[in-house]
């Protein structure tokens, strides 16, 4: 394809959809069989994944095999929610005569291998990991799109971002005959130990924090854990921070405060980090556009204590009650009501998906919180009855060394995205391509196109429509198996 053609294809990207936070998108829901464990010829018991398909772009009659599937590989919550989130794909579709296929990750969502039970016991969770997912993964992509005899089936494309970005490049690594190409955008598949500091995630984060408005937003965020621990620690303490933040649930004991409030707002500083999109948006949360700029200019000068805690209320009104529709502050979700399932991920965390992540209090604006592979290991096992396996994910997948036998994977990132330090920001193999996007937060470069994206995330887009294109033509080449 000519340059001139490129050009074309991206602004007919770039205005089919000018208001991607309010376009809405159709789709069949569908369910497909699937064993519980792949990895066991002694059992036969199945359950129903649900998959999400659109046909109506896709080319019909002879020209069925030449049509291709984009394929998002569903993360950790209701897979309509990344359908609507994943403006690119719709976009690209009708351009590339495609077929739209969102497959849901086991154990969210709507597909629960053991009901209401799914989340009972250990025994069952046991089941929720990344390769029974891609399995599930794979038998779909068989199913749905089998090869006819000698001819091969039409090419896929994987999609995904975060979680779901790692799955993408790792079906592509695990299922090549599978997945023609992937889109692996904010994946942070170096996010383990040994692979990245620790520390990479809160500085990052930091960063966002100080730039976005004033330093001071930053100095305030790390002076507030010694204010509200202060006020934890007595009865009248509380009885403020209850005045001030109208909790659903009063706090009654210190440790409210300092685990069970410290943890939500860590959660949300990062949640406000990873949406800061150029455009409203609903996500993770109704916020407005570039929301830790909004976040920050309400602690934007030097405040301490009653003031810095009005202060901090006021700005987490910004993730939490953006459309004024909140009658309290729930602190025991950060992702209340979003379709996006802390609980599963919970677990996964203490088994595969051990990220390591700390913080000292000096390069960042956290308390200082070593990491301690011991620790975290024994909370999980009292929680879960599981010991974690910290090298699991690059035994199965890879990570360190994305040698040449590894092709047609595209890693994105936004250098505003404090995930983008456990990314894939280098390669030395032709056939795995970087795109660092300077103002992109996670994963903006899979949203629908907007009119306020910046030009860097648009540059983007075009280098993975020129790298699909290319995938496809070499695909396509070869439509013989043998």
């Amino acid at each position: 394809m000519t340059a001139a053609l490129w050009v074309a294809l991206i602004i007919g990207l770039s205005t089919a959809v000018q208001h991607g936070a309010t376009a809405s998108y159709e789709y069949q829901i569908k369910t497909i069989d699937v064993p519980i464990d792949h990895f066991t010829y002694t059992g036969e018991a199945t359950f129903k994944l649900r998959y999400l398909v659109n046909d109506t772009y896709a080319q019909g009659g002879n020209d069925l095999p030449n049509s291709p599937i984009l394929f998002y590989a569903g993360n950790e919550g209701d897979i309509e929610l990344f359908a609507q989130n994943t403006g690119f794909m719709w976009e690209l579709a009708p351009k590339l005569k495609a077929t739209l296929l969102f497959v849901e990750h086991r154990f969210y969502g709507h597909s629960l291998p053991f009901g209401n039970a799914s989340y009972e016991s250990p025994k069952n969770l046991g089941y929720l990991t990344s390769e029974q997912a891609l399995a599930d993964f794979a038998l779909v992509l068989r199913t749905l799109n089998p090869p006819n005899g000698t001819i091969r089936a039409r090419p896929v494309i994987a999609f995904g971002g975060s979680y779901g970005g790692m799955l993408a490049a790792w079906i592509r690594i695990k299922y090549p005959h599978l997945v023609a190409g992937a889109i692996a955008a904010s994946a942070p598949i170096r996010q383990f130990q040994g692979l990245t500091d620790c520390g990479i995630f809160n500085q990052i984060l930091t960063s966002v924090y100080q730039v976005a408005y004033t330093t001071e937003c930053a100095t305030n965020i790390r002076r507030s854990w010694t204010t509200l621990q202060n006020y934890s620690t007595s009865a009248d303490g509380l009885r403020v921070l209850n005045e001030k933040f109208k909790f659903c649930t009063n706090l009654t004991r210190a440790t409210d405060v300092t685990e069970t409030l410290f943890d939500y707002l860590t959660d949300v500083y990062g949640n406000l980090a990873m949406i800061n999109y150029p455009y409203p948006s609903s996500f993770l949360a109704p916020v407005p556009a570039y929301p830790v700029r909004e976040f920050c200019g309400r602690l934007d000068k030097n405040y301490t204590g009653v003031e810095l805690l009005d202060h901090l209320q006021s700005a987490l009104s910004i993730y939490y009650n953006y459309d004024g529709k909140a009658t309290c502050l729930n602190i025991n979700s950060s992702y209340d009501g979003t379709g996006i399932s802390d609980r599963g991920w919970d677990f996964q965390a203490c088994t595969e998906m051990v990220m390591p992540i700390c913080a000292d209090g000096v390069h960042d604006m956290f308390l200082p919180q070593p990491w301690n592979m011991q620790t975290y290991a024994d909370k999980c096992f009292k929680k879960y009855g599981v010991h974690p396996r910290p090298a699991a994910a690059l035994l199965n997948y890879g990570g360190e060394f994305l040698d040449a036998s590894i092709t047609n994977i595209i890693f994105s990132n936004g250098l505003l995205d404090p995930w983008s330090g456990g990314g894939v920001l280098r390669s030395s193999n032709e056939n795995v391509k970087i795109v660092l996007i300077p103002e992109g937060a996670h994963h903006l470069d899979l949203r629908a196109s907007n009119p306020a994206d910046p030009a860097s995330v648009t540059r983007a887009r075009a280098v993975h429509v020129q790298n699909i294109q290319k995938w496809l033509t070499e695909y396509r080449k070869q439509r013989k198996v043998y």
